[in-house]
């Protein structure tokens, strides 16, 4: 009878333990949202991100995994602008060419994260395409970004485990839950204006004309104006 009892105790107990470590339980899992969008037109757009979730007792952290195509890239520099005066807290994985198009850049991923709001607005540039003789303008798409989610408060966590950079300064490695099966578009795209490949010969004859004419009216001003 003893042996029963003090096994139920410790039963409680491991139970009472589990049930305090486990801080996103499946019916507030449930409360959790994501939602994307794109603004604004043209090369240079923003991404508006919006996550969502019922209140809770602890402190909750969410960080957006976006995964970048070859076809736009993030500004580091105007990143870091937009973190000094606005909050907006962004990690890239990589170093990104500000300079290079489409078809010589690869992709990356942003770390974005949501400490202290629920919701970013990141910007996001397109790159230039090769021309084309078939459409005036290219798709990019982008995929859904990961949204993982942790609490200092819980030392423990359960589910599919990431480990990623605890905060946008804090680059010591965190475990981080991946909430899966959220309700939601499967990914965003943008369209993108490319040149008229067919138009490359007109153009650089153009061009070389423009430039030969006006080297040739500035050589003779300086030819009869200009003292030797």
């Amino acid at each position: 009878m003893v042996r029963v009892y003090l096994l139920a105790i410790i039963l409680c107990f491991i139970n009472h333990v589990d049930s305090k470590e486990d801080c996103f339980p499946p019916g507030w899992l449930k409360s959790v949202s994501l939602s994307v969008k794109i603004s604004k037109a043209g090369f240079h757009r923003d991404l508006q991100y919006t996550v969502e979730w019922s209140d809770t007792d602890h402190d909750v952290q969410a960080l957006l995994l976006q995964k970048m195509p070859s076809g736009v890239y993030l500004d580091e520099y105007q990143l870091e602008t937009l973190r000094r005066d606005t909050g907006l807290e962004v990690l890239l994985d990589s170093k990104v060419d500000l300079e290079a198009p489409e078809y010589l850049s690869s992709g990356f991923t942003a770390l974005v994260f949501l400490s202290g709001a629920r919701e970013a607005v990141v910007p996001v540039h397109g790159r230039y395409h090769r021309p084309s003789d078939s459409s005036e303008r290219v798709r990019v798409d982008l995929e859904r970004p990961r949204l993982l989610l942790r609490s200092d408060q819980c030392p423990g966590v359960r589910g599919v485990v990431v480990d990623a950079p605890c905060t946008v300064s804090n680059h010591s490695i965190c475990s981080w839950r991946e909430i899966l099966d959220l309700e939601g578009d499967a990914g965003l795209s943008l369209e993108l204006p490319v040149g008229d490949s067919s138009m490359i010969f007109s153009v650089c004859v153009v061009t070389v004309l423009t430039t030969v004419l006006s080297c040739v009216y500035l050589l003779r001003n300086i030819w009869r104006h200009g003292s030797f």
